[in-house]
């Protein structure tokens, strides 16, 4: 078979390899909150690896909030306005994790999630993970479950194709609200200031000074055609043009190139450029950031329903 799937269960949570045994492009993922721990490719006969991750589980564990490398973010993304909100004429305030005085990045970033499935064959590798939530915040009584499917699989001459596909199952009795994302920090060598970036989008949110949506809208084109990074701050959410045939971002720096394939289940793209400027954030969203609170892109689930969030990433090496 071209395809093989590894599991490491050496450590607390296992460490799962999907590899390309012709091209030699592998992905890791942790158990340990279902995230996307490297995506790597040979490049003149050494392994990249173009996703800032942790050095083993245990860093994992330990450091997951210091950044939220890779991090998924469910039931709500980014930044939920001092950690409450209304829904169905009740009030909720979560007991996740606050930076300042708001709650970010959901609740379920440092869950176990257990291997369900996997599957290696002539076409791809793939592994189903699945984390059951009980409903045990009281900020988000409502039980579901998470499945998160990572599949490695040859993109011929565009390159090593990674797809993650994110279902959720409403288990609750009655309706729920349900934002969901991911949060990897991509790096493809050198500073920031050598990468260009491009993706459709032509207007951003407008945020306040706490990084939440005004409701309002600005026009931004500068990444419509493809800009250099240099001396680019980011922390913006854009929305992309769901209407085009793909709604791709593409992060190069010299040979190397990520393109970034978001369904239309994922129509915003928040963009984060860290101090250290070594990596960027690139998350797809569902929503905007505090959908909870002011609607913009929220999904509220019928009980029992499934909705599903897809996005590739296909890495290549220019000759």
């Amino acid at each position: 078979m071209s395809f093989e799937v590894l599991i490491d269960r050496s450590a607390q949570y296992p460490v799962i390899t999907l590899r390309n045994k012709v091209s030699g492009a592998e992905a890791e993922v942790y158990g340990f909150g279902g995230l996307l721990n490297a995506f790597r490719l040979p490049v003149d006969g050494r392994l990249v690896n173009v996703v800032e991750g942790f050095a083993s589980v245990a860093d994992a564990i330990a450091n997951i909030t210091h950044g939220f490398k890779s991090a998924k973010l469910s039931p709500y993304v980014c930044r939920l306005h001092k950690g409450s909100y209304a829904f169905q004429d009740r009030s909720f305030k979560v007991n996740g994790f606050y930076m300042g005085d708001h709650a970010i990045h959901g609740l379920i970033y440092n869950q176990p999630f257990d291997i369900i499935h996997t599957n290696e064959d002539a076409t791809q590798a793939a592994v189903t993970l699945q984390y059951q939530y009980d409903g045990g915040d009281a900020g988000y009584p409502f039980p579901f479950t998470m499945q998160v499917q990572w599949k490695l699989s040859d993109g011929g001459s565009s390159g090593d194709r990674l797809t993650v596909v994110t279902s959720f199952t409403n288990r609750h009795y009655d309706v729920v609200p349900l934002s969901d994302g991911w949060h990897p920090y991509f790096t493809l060598g050198n500073n920031l200031d050598d990468y260009s970036l491009q993706f459709n989008s032509g207007m951003q949110v407008a945020f306040s000074k706490d990084l939440l949506p005004t409701g309002d809208t600005l026009p931004d084109e500068r990444f419509l055609h493809g800009a250099s990074l240099k001396g680019i701050e980011l922390d913006n959410c854009f929305l992309l043009d769901t209407s085009k045939a793909s709604s791709r971002c593409i992060l190069q720096n010299g040979r190397l190139r990520l393109t970034i394939e978001p369904n239309a289940s994922y129509p915003y793209l928040q963009i984060y450029t860290p101090p250290h400027r070594k990596s960027i954030a690139i998350e797809n969203l569902s929503s905007a950031p505090d959908a909870f609170n002011n609607g913009i892109g929220l999904i509220v689930v019928n009980s029992g329903e499934k909705k599903e969030f897809s996005t590739s990433y296909v890495l290549m090496a220019d000759a």
